[in-house]
């Protein structure tokens, strides 16, 4: 019987999809990636489970929606309720496991790895020498960028950098006699924004795409957009006339990501490990990158935040361009599992991809829709509230994860070109991303779609009961489908 393959897991954060040539994009950004993509399989309809960096990393480690792991926020990153996940099944299988970057998950720490190197923040990582420490306290100095001028320190101080540093020593110190599990999760190109050369000149300000919407968008979608408009501005006024800087630092930050990621496997492949490497590229979620007048994250569940990169290549893995399946980070945890010959642990709710990545047969109708989910409960505050938040309000800086832009709970259906959202308090949103990508034009009250509707609210409707927990095992064992398939 043949070894199970390696793993290495490449995670970005806050990395909004179709920023590359290879999806369409106008610069070059990632040039490396795209070709993976090519060698392997690209989903080009790839969803987080959650707009958010704890939530949607829990999903990806347990299989688990995060209204099911019941991590629904930052802070709660310790409260989840799982079964076995990735690094118990991978464990079993005979891998050894290397972390390095950030963590921002309950197995952040050394203790559940072989090799541990982190944790890396977004301002700290384990800062070892005088110039790491300089680099920290100039990254927590400029407030979160986006920077005017380039870095002033060299490519070596920069996170991505220090961690396929620490990986590829970790990997060269392993014992060769096992298979490995590679997690190297990179901060970027989440804020600060700042980038050395030449990676900060790569992509003029001028030569950047223009953007599909401007602040008028948040104020005419109101609510959640609009009160994180006015926070923004008031604490940084004229924060928007920045954008076109803004948007050529992201760029250059892809570019410095994707030449890691090529540095880190090509010394793979120098090693005669690539072969047999199943390699996945995800993101945890998106980034408004200056659509809607806005930064980062925080209000709604527009295509800009849910849609993540998703690229899997390795041994078996097909050359496919998928772009009609519907495919979520749940989805990880499951795949990896058939990947390597392992069962799927009960109490996952992913879908293993592996028969789409190996030319199998598969049934449309379990990937002809995906959900997402946002939201720390209760019920959504107003656009004028102010209710007492984790920051001041008229302090340096701000959450945009916060007690207002999270408030309630809403939950999304993908499905063909039309996305529904569905509200804790009643509220509804329909729109056709395909004519309208920055879902500008809400669709709910059309009379024309009744048809659309029925399928949409059918499709949310199967995917709750989808999300009812299997946990905790008792006396009944319940039966499983094949991939965690339910669809036929």
């Amino acid at each position: 019987m043949s070894a199970p393959p390696n793993v290495v897991l490449v995670m970005t954060d806050q990395h909004r999809a179709g920023f590359t040539a290879g999806e369409g994009f106008e610069l070059d950004t990632m040039p490396y990636v795209d070709g993976l993509a090519r060698s392997g399989t690209r989903f080009r309809r790839a969803y987080t489970t959650a707009p958010a960096c704890v939530p949607a990393r829990t999903s990806l480690l347990t299989g688990r929606f995060p209204s099911t792991h019941r991590v629904r926020q930052n802070s709660a990153v310790h409260e989840v309720v799982r079964g076995d996940d990735l690094l118990d099944v991978l464990g079993r299988s005979g891998h050894s496991l290397h972390f390095a970057g950030k963590t921002h998950v309950y197995r952040g720490s050394a203790e559940h790895f072989d090799t541990f190197a982190g944790p890396y923040g977004h301002v700290h990582g384990p800062d070892r020498d005088e110039q790491q420490r300089e680099f920290a306290a100039w990254m927590t100095a400029i407030d979160h960028g986006p920077t005017a001028e380039p870095t002033p320190f060299p490519l070596e101080t920069q996170f991505p950098h220090r961690i396929v540093s620490d990986m590829i020593d970790a990997l060269n110190r392993r014992d060769r006699n096992r298979p490995f599990f590679s997690w190297v999760s990179m901060p970027e190109p989440h804020n600060p924004y700042q980038a050395p050369e030449p990676y900060f000149s790569m992509f003029d300000e001028q030569e950047v795409p223009e953007r599909a919407c401007g602040p008028e968008a948040a104020e005419a979608k109101g609510g959640a957009w609009r009160w994180l408009r006015d926070v923004v501005e008031a604490k940084r006024p004229g924060y928007d006339d920045r954008w076109r800087r803004y948007r050529a630092t992201y760029c250059g930050m892809l570019r410095l990501i994707d030449d890691q990621i090529r540095r880190l496997l090509d010394h793979l492949d120098a090693a005669g490990d690539l072969e047999n490497t199943v390699v996945l590229v995800v993101a945890d979620h998106g980034d408004y990158v200056g659509d809607y007048g806005l930064q980062r994250k925080g209000a709604g569940m527009p295509e800009a935040l849910m849609r993540v990169p998703f690229v899997v290549r390795g041994p078996g893995v097909l050359a496919r361009d998928d772009t009609t399946d519907f495919v979520s980070l749940v989805d990880v945890f499951p795949t990896v599992c058939e990947a390597v010959g392992a069962p799927i642990p009960t109490g996952v709710q992913g879908r293993s991809l592996w028969p789409l990545l190996t030319g199998e047969a598969y049934p449309e109708a379990e990937f002809d829709s995906v959900v997402a989910e946002r939201g720390y409960g209760g019920l959504p505050y107003g656009a004028d509230e102010r209710p007492p938040l984790h920051f001041d309000y008229d302090g340096p800086t701000y959450d945009e994860l916060n007690t207002v832009t999270q408030s309630g709970t809403s939950r999304m259906v993908r499905h063909g070109d039309w996305k529904l959202v569905w509200h804790v308090d009643g509220g509804r949103e329909l729109y056709d991303v395909a004519a309208d990508p920055m879902e500008l034009c809400d669709r709910w009250d059309d009379p024309e779609l009744a048809d659309v509707r029925q399928q949409l609210m059918e499709r949310m409707l199967s995917w709750s009961l989808r999300l009812a927990d299997d946990l905790p095992a008792a006396a009944y064992e319940s039966r499983r489908a094949p991939h965690n398939w339910v669809r036929t």
